[in-house]
């Protein structure tokens, strides 16, 4: 019998952006954004749970090693994201908003490929009321 199991781990990083799209007018992207459009940006205290689903190897016991799911996320989600703004210093966000729906996804992409297919769930939070939880594109 397969045993399957989820297994979160839990950073945090401290990045700032400003709420604004390039396919919007100035005077819209106020409108729709109010204070998070404020040209200098702000900031925020995020936690990222990334959730990984696998089969437990019968052998360690684990689906991973989470030394291993630890240096995944901070090499290439923290390092990239952490006391960054994240319009200005990461081009990931050269295209699209820089919401939390998009960090979200944006955060998936990055992970995906690194995680063997072993990728269930991202989730970002934005404030503590604030989240967003992305599945990956095959859940849509």
């Amino acid at each position: 019998m397969k045993q399957i199991i989820e297994l979160t781990r839990r950073e945090r990083f401290a990045a700032s952006h400003r709420l604004h799209s390039k396919q919007l007018s100035d005077e819209e992207n106020k409108k729709i954004y109010g204070i998070c459009n404020n040209s200098h940006g702000h900031g925020h205290n995020y936690e990222l749970f990334v959730t990984i689903k696998s089969e437990i190897d019968p052998i360690t016991g684990m689906i991973i090693n989470l030394k291993d799911l630890k240096k995944i996320i901070k090499e290439h989600v923290i390092k990239k994201f952490d006391h960054k703004h994240l319009d200005l210093d990461c081009d990931l966000f050269n295209d699209i908003p820089s919401t939390v729906e998009n960090i979200t996804i944006v955060i998936w992409d990055i992970l995906d490929p690194l995680l063997n297919g072993m990728l269930h769930k991202v989730k970002v939070y934005e404030t503590e009321n604030n989240y967003a939880s992305y599945y990956g594109p095959e859940s849509n």
